[in-house]
């Protein structure tokens, strides 16, 4: 069954004046085809990614004693679970729980885990007020979330609330202010490039995506930059999560050769037909990526942290 379409151009116009309504609309739509679109998946390709990346925040500020796997988990903005479930099949979590503002989307995290053989709890919930008891949980995470959050700073608050005293948080995937705004200029070039070469007489019956399919991605790409409030200097991110009441606070980041890549190879599989590429061009990307993700690594030595796409912040909630 065909998932729901994106919202329509009043809908867009509304959610302008609502962000709350926006990141419904706009959440709710992507439920249905979101792990297509990221290519998510719950296998070792993406349970290989998740613990990586969660490993890679962790051991900024990780303490001497600290042990795994993390017991009582909830994921903030958790979407379809893409984070949480695969720290679970990573050996890394016990317990998941998964809120989300969007209800589609919690009922899709809820349904993957299901095929996966396992349940979890979940709520649709404002990350800027939580619905649990204050020291409920041993670890929250999220995954490219809180650049969502209009009140990062209080829902970091929350965060720390939530948590049982000693218990952390580890927040990855979100976007620096240097990552954002190259990733939002090279997708911009491959889209424009892309969906003009394609419309070329030697290539449109093969390579064109039909106009009614670009004209919906031109429609989500405008809620999608309704709903993405904030981009983040690394430093000012673990500021923000020292004000919130975090201790052992830390920043890691990731993504730099490999988001210059990344990034036009996204925006390429979506403004040519679905059928024009296959399995051929698939391992391609995400070998390439994989590839410039090792070569970043070495360059997170000495490139500052503002400069890669993503960063990812943890802390402590302090003992009483």
């Amino acid at each position: 069954m065909a998932g729901p379409r994106a919202a329509s151009a009043e809908q867009v116009e509304a959610a302008w004046e609502d962000n709350k309504l926006a990141q419904v609309l706009y959440h709710d739509w992507e439920a249905q085809t979101y792990d297509e679109k990221w290519s998510i998946s719950f296998d070792d390709r993406c349970t290989s990614i998740v613990r990586d990346r969660f490993l890679h925040v962790l051991e900024s500020t990780r303490r001497p004693g600290e042990s795994l796997p993390f017991g009582r988990t909830l994921e903030l903005g958790a979407g379809t679970g893409f984070f949480s479930l695969n720290l679970k099949l990573a050996g890394l979590v016990d317990e998941v729980h998964v809120s989300d503002l969007s209800p589609g989307m919690v009922e899709a995290a809820k349904a993957n885990a299901q095929r996966l053989g396992f349940e979890i709890e979940g709520r649709v919930a404002d990350a800027e007020s939580l619905p649990y008891e204050d020291d409920s949980f041993d670890l929250v995470v999220g995954h490219a979330v809180i650049h969502h959050i209009p009140d990062v700073e209080g829902a970091l608050r929350e965060v720390v609330r939530v948590l049982k005293p000693g218990g952390r948080f580890v927040i990855a995937g979100e976007p620096t202010r240097i990552g954002h705004w190259y990733a939002r200029h090279l997708s911009r070039a491959t889209w424009e490039t892309a969906t003009r070469v394609s419309r070329l007489p030697p290539l449109r019956g093969t390579w064109a995506r039909a106009q009614a399919e670009l004209d919906e991605s031109s429609r989500a790409a405008a809620l999608e930059a309704v709903v993405d409030l904030h981009t983040f200097d690394p430093a000012q991110l673990a500021a923000m999560a020292r004000r919130a009441g975090a201790e052992h606070v830390g920043t890691a980041t990731e993504e730099l050769l490999s988001a210059f890549a990344g990034w036009p190879i996204r925006t390429f599989e979506y403004a040519v037909a679905e059928d024009a590429l296959g399995f051929g061009w698939a391992k391609f990307a995400y070998g390439s990526w994989k590839n410039l993700m090792k070569v970043d690594a070495v360059l997170g030595r000495v490139v500052p942290q503002r400069f890669f796409y993503n960063v990812g912040v943890t802390g402590t909630k302090p003992l009483r």
